[in-house]
């Protein structure tokens, strides 16, 4: 069997729910949060997932994902790993796009970066840490991380630069799937929130 990855982005908080950009800061889960990472766990606990028996789980250690790994029946199988914390957005942390923009218009994270921040290269090796370990063995993984990492490893699964997260939308609590078709890296099932729609 060749090894898939699945990914889990963490529930609503009150930062993605206004659009502010959400780094290092240590966020807790809203309400909503809360509801539908039980919600992605009550799916992942059903046929076809069946509780993922045999997968290796990790999360990023910032509470809005290790909470959603555990709210989703998880927490005991998951080791926190650092390489799935979200980008550092330096001076941007806490900002909206909108707020970027009125001092540097035009600005993409994709392409421009952030001052006082995490480089590209420094998140691309990082998505290429977490690709690598999940083709490591002959056995699923499942992820809890955050919006931009959580991009950032697709581009990378799929042999593109890191750049290319900036054409996948990712809503919170959503279930990603990044697998193989014909021998070639591929994205089986991406930003599906159906559990959500309850």
């Amino acid at each position: 069997m060749a090894p898939r990855i699945l990914l889990a982005r963490h529930g609503q908080t009150e930062w993605s729910l206004s659009g502010r950009h959400t780094g290092r800061t240590d966020i807790p889960l809203l309400e909503e949060g809360r509801r539908g990472a039980k919600l992605l766990g009550e799916r992942l606990h059903r046929a076809p997932w069946s509780g993922l028996e045999g997968v290796e789980v990790r999360t990023s250690p910032l509470v809005r994902a290790s909470e959603t790994c555990a709210l989703a029946g998880f927490g005991e199988r998951a080791q926190p790993w650092d390489a799935l914390m979200e980008v550092d957005y330096g001076a941007y942390e806490g900002l909206t796009p909108a707020e970027i923009h009125a001092e540097r218009p035009g600005w993409v994270l994709w392409k421009d970066g952030v001052p006082g921040g995490e480089t590209l290269a420094g998140v691309s090796a990082r998505a290429d840490e977490v690709v690598g370990w999940a083709r490591s063995a002959e056995r699923d993984v499942l992820v809890f991380a955050h919006g931009h990492i959580l991009r950032s490893i697709c581009a990378r699964w799929l042999g593109e630069d890191v750049s290319f997260g900036s054409r996948m939308r990712l809503d919170p609590t959503s279930l990603s799937v990044l697998s193989w078709a014909y021998g070639e890296p591929a994205v089986e099932r991406w930003n599906d929130t159906a559990h959500l729609e309850l």
